[in-house]
């Protein structure tokens, strides 16, 4: 679980978090959603310490993350996992060594143990026989999966997604998506999300958070969406036709 209370935080004289709270549950799916400039990207590096609030606390469980020192929290960073929207994987190392990148930098783990710990990550993304290619040798979904291979080596208790679908074809969101929640059930890890997506949304959103000019807005499940009659989220997720559709061949059936 991760809590945030009472979030602000400025740049000059434009207030891009206004008094933010909410609870990133365990185990579940939580995403941060909102158009361009809303403060998702903020909020996100916020939670993971890029950047510091002006005011405000985050918690991760019960520890208060802004009260600890530098190596307190590399410490705790040991429990985060992290998949970056661009992957950010090392063009001139192997698959299995971006994976292992971690594991290196970070644990005491012997070269078995080590190997051992890569080739479980690399068939829970299903990706076989990969280990010695390199990044530009995969597709852009396959990618993606190591990356998660990676943010999950480490055997993380927090996990972070920054717009996990970017740049991805829509079969293949819909298998990273899949991958993400299975995940955070499996390992019942606190899984945060920042995507603008609304398939993902509507596939994985269990515990949602809408921001909208650095304020939350609405909070809710994937499932009270078609029900809401909060202007924000109808204005937000409806802005597709399509999604439009949907609903209004719902509300008979409500």
């Amino acid at each position: 679980m991760i809590k945030v209370i009472n979030i602000y935080k400025s740049f000059k004289d434009k207030v891009v978090l206004n008094g933010i709270d909410f609870v990133f549950e365990k185990g579940k799916t939580n995403l941060i959603i909102g158009r361009s400039g809303a403060g998702k990207t903020v909020l996100l590096k916020t939670l993971i310490g890029l950047i510091g609030p002006d005011k405000g606390r985050v918690f991760y469980d019960e520890i208060d993350f802004y009260t600890l020192n530098f190596k307190e929290r590399r410490a705790l960073r040991k429990k985060v996992g992290m998949l970056f929207q661009g992957v950010a994987l090392f063009d001139s190392m192997t698959i299995e060594e971006n994976i292992r990148f971690p594991l290196d930098m970070f644990t005491e783990m012997t070269d078995k143990e080590k190997a051992n710990q890569v080739a479980s990550c690399l068939e829970r993304v299903d990706l076989h026989e990969v280990n010695l290619k390199y990044p530009s040798e995969l597709s852009g979904g396959m990618q993606k999966r190591v990356g998660i291979a990676r943010a999950i080596v480490m055997n993380p208790e927090y996990l972070f997604c920054d717009e996990p679908n970017s740049g991805l074809d829509p079969k293949t969101s819909i298998i990273i998506d899949k991958l993400i929640k299975e995940i955070t059930i499996e390992r019942n890890i606190t899984t945060i999300v920042n995507t603008h997506d609304m398939n993902s949304v509507m596939e994985i959103g269990e515990n949602i958070l809408l921001l909208e000019k650095g304020e939350v807005v609405w909070t809710g499940h994937k499932d009270e969406i078609l029900n809401s009659e909060n202007k924000n989220i109808e204005d937000f997720i409806f802005a597709s036709p399509f999604l439009k559709k949907l609903k209004e061949k719902a509300m008979p059936q409500l």
